[in-house]
């Protein structure tokens, strides 16, 4: 008999229904609208995003953000190295760069989680491509641009790629820079900007503009079933200012090398990589922030510096025990080290003569090893079960102030008790090792071909950052230098800090069509975490906690464990509505609400989003795909009273996008917040986008303004495969 050759794909293991992903269609349309890859995610059930700059949203799954959210890009963990988490994980991979996004957002499995209390979101760019046996060699590539009229934001993408059967080399990159945006009207009551003779109109959102470059080069070789792909990767951002921070991103150089192997075997699946990381960062006073603020204009701004480096490797086996048993086994390990100083500023005796360590020599390492086993009972139950250990050990050099120019390890006093801050520092044991336990476990069950339902529970543990337990000044100025969550207070660290542990149980109930032509989710959760890092007013005079609360003005917290719990629903679905001569017409939708409080205190938690939805009526024909987008939010009153949260009303928005699309080209445009509305995003921040930012409480920068959202910004774009 003549031979016959059967193929298929190895056995892969089921995501979880809670989890969603994105690629391809899914995402294009979106890049012509935003150059802030966490902005792709806003469609997905259970995402927020905090207010920061241009191209650095910080992604928030049920009421937990930065940090609190472990963030893979192409299998690396990036760290923010920035007292104001400016350089945040997503903001190192442009939109235009981005394959596949895959977010858990339930509960998640302990091989994709870790060093977090939140979900996980793993971004990766696109896969090497080959030449197919016998087609000798391929040549692609792929340009494309976009221009915003809200900010005259423009921008373009560029990438080759070169392949052979066994071979690949691939070039991308990406620019995108934008002037500051107009929210839909006036929102403030100040032109001046501290700067003399510059002045910004009342609805002009200052230190909003930004530049960013993006450059990666990749080469890879298949030799049969096995990978072997290295990456070199640049980013540039001569600029990014910040609309809710005292600072501004004045310079950011990051540096990415990145290993990868990946095979499969007889008995599964094999991947190992290791990847360095090198940032140097500059922070100042951009053009919408007093620099100059002596009588005779000679004191400069406030220059900061920071230098991290992270370097790690991770090994992952994916076995095939028997048909319908999966385990998976990996290790990682992640050596991250950190030098935050503040040079001495020229003309100021307060800030000089020597420079101000915020943190030297700071050490975070991370060891982590988990199993997890995936098993098929029947046609009807899936089971997972996994364990986790983390070892992480933290360290911090000794610090002194701008006032000397040794480590004090006795005295007190000095300006602003830098050097009684410094020797309490000094003196505290600063080697923190935790020991961590993650354990994960979820069952499915396929009721018949249009119902299933998932359950699970999770143990999550994440240990504390360097600037939550570090940071060691109790001055005014010093501390609002220190913020990564844009409420424009100050925060100091606690060097005696515990691990966050979460609790969590979370179910998602699945209706669907058979062909899923249809579908409705709805997904409950529940959390509790012990030792939850929230923070207390504190009176750097007395070095205390204050009691009764200052209120309606920006404040210095400590970082403090406490208790909270978070509850929260999750709704989402799309069905079709027609299909006629106007083409298919559709709907989808998404509905999220999180509630947070402190158990302590009875406060409620910091930037939790309000109820929101979004509803989207959506027609294809021929080669259109166009929409038309209602996104609504009520207002939000639940607010942090530690913090003098900002409230913000509720709204509601109307946006408008559509696509043409060719075999190898592609147009897509678009109006957002097409009436042009005023409205404050609710995890915006508190408006620090101009003015005397150095003071705590400067008379041209008053407490109680939200960030506003983009006004009306009409947007379009194009690219062309060859």
């Amino acid at each position: 008999m003549p031979e016959v050759e059967v193929t298929a794909e190895k056995l892969q293991p089921l995501p979880a229904l809670s989890d969603s992903a994105l690629g391809g269609g899914n995402i294009n349309h979106l890049r012509a609208s935003t150059s802030d890859t966490a902005k792709l995610l806003e469609d997905q059930p259970g995402i927020s995003l905090y207010g920061a700059g241009g191209v650095s949203s910080l992604p928030v799954i049920h009421g937990m953000a930065d940090d609190r959210v472990r963030v893979k890009v192409d299998g690396m963990d990036f760290i923010a190295s920035c007292p104001n988490h400016m350089n945040s994980p997503l903001s190192s991979i442009d939109p235009t760069n981005v394959g596949t996004v895959k977010v858990y957002a339930g509960i998640t499995p302990v091989s994709v989680g870790g060093d977090s209390i939140g979900g996980s979101i793993v971004v990766d760019s696109p896969a090497p491509v080959f030449a197919a046996p016998g087609q000798g060699s391929l040549t692609k590539g792929e340009i494309g641009a976009f221009y915003r009229s809200n900010g005259n934001a423009k921008g373009g993408n560029l990438s080759a790629t070169y392949a052979t059967e066994s071979i690949n080399l691939t070039y991308s990159g990406a620019t995108a820079e934008s002037n500051n945006y107009k929210a839909g009207g006036n929102f403030k009551t100040r032109t001046d900007t501290g700067v003399t003779g510059h002045t910004l109109p009342l609805n002009e959102v200052g230190s909003t503009a930004y530049k960013t470059r993006n450059h990666t080069l990749g080469f890879a070789m298949k030799g049969g079933n096995h990978i072997v792909e290295a990456k070199l990767g640049l980013q540039d951002i001569p600029y990014e200012l910040y609309p809710n921070q005292r600072m501004d991103m004045m310079g950011n150089t990051q540096r990415s090398f990145n290993l990868r192997y990946v095979g499969q075997l007889d008995w599964g699946a094999l991947e190992a990589r290791a990847y360095h990381d090198k940032v140097d960062h500059f922070m100042e006073f951009g053009p919408d922030k007093k620099f100059l603020y002596t009588a005779g204009n000679s004191t400069q701004g406030m220059p900061m510096n920071t230098q991290g480096r992270t370097t790690g490797v991770t090994a992952k086996a994916s076995i095939v025990l028997t048909e319908q048993d999966f385990l998976r086994v990996g290790g990682e390990y992640q050596n991250y080290r950190l030098d935050d100083w503040w040079p001495a500023v020229v003309g100021s005796a307060g800030m000089g003569p020597n420079p101000f360590w915020n943190i030297n020599n700071g050490k975070r390492d991370r060891t982590a090893l988990f199993g997890e086993w995936e098993k098929n009972l029947g046609q009807q139950w899936l089971t997972l079960l996994g364990l986790r250990y983390e070892r992480v050990n933290t360290n911090a050099g000794q610090v002194h102030g701008y006032n000397l120019a040794t480590f004090p390890t006795a005295g007190a006093g000095g300006m602003m008790n830098q050097t009684r801050d410094a020797v309490s520092f000094n003196n505290a044991n600063r080697d923190k090792t935790d020991n961590n336990w993650d354990m994960s476990a979820l069952a499915r069950y396929t009721a018949n071909a249009n119902n299933d339902i998932e359950f699970g529970f999770a143990r999550k543990v994440r240990s504390p950052n360097l600037y939550e337990r570090y940071t060691w000044s109790t001055a005014n100025m010093m501390s609002i230098m220190n913020n990564f969550v844009g409420d424009g207070n100050g925060y100091i660290g606690d060097v005696n800090l515990r691990p966050e542990k979460a609790h969590t149980l979370s179910a998602t109930f699945d209706w669907h069509a058979t062909d899923r032509d249809w579908e409705f989710k709805a997904t409950p959760y529940y959390t509790r975490v012990t030792d939850y890092i929230d923070a207390v007013q504190w009176n750097g005079a007395t070095n205390a906690a204050r009691a009764p609360l200052l209120t309606n003005q920006f404040v210095v917290l400590k970082y403090a464990n406490q208790s909270a719990r978070l509850y929260g629903l999750d709704l989402s679905g799309h069905m079709p509505l027609a299909k006629n001569g106007m083409g298919e017409l559709g709907l989808k939708g998404l509905l999220t609400y999180t509630n947070g409080k402190n158990r302590n205190t009875g406060d409620d938690l910091y930037n939790i989003m309000p109820l929101n939805a979004k509803l989207t009526f959506t027609q294809k024909l021929g080669g259109w795909d166009n929409g038309i987008e209602l996104v609504a939010a009520k207002a939000k009153n639940q607010l942090s009273d530690a913090r003098n949260e900002i409230r913000t009303p509720g709204y509601g928005l109307v946006n408008l996008r559509a696509t043409y699309s060719w075999k190898q080209a592609r147009i897509d445009f678009g109006v957002e917040n097409l009436f042009d509305k005023l409205y404050a995003l609710p995890l915006g921040g508190a408006y620090a986008g101009q003015g005397t930012t150095m003071a705590i409480n400067p008379v041209d920068m008053p407490w109680g303004i939200p960030v506003p959202g983009i006004g009306r910004s009409l947007y379009a774009g194009a690219t062309v495969k060859f």
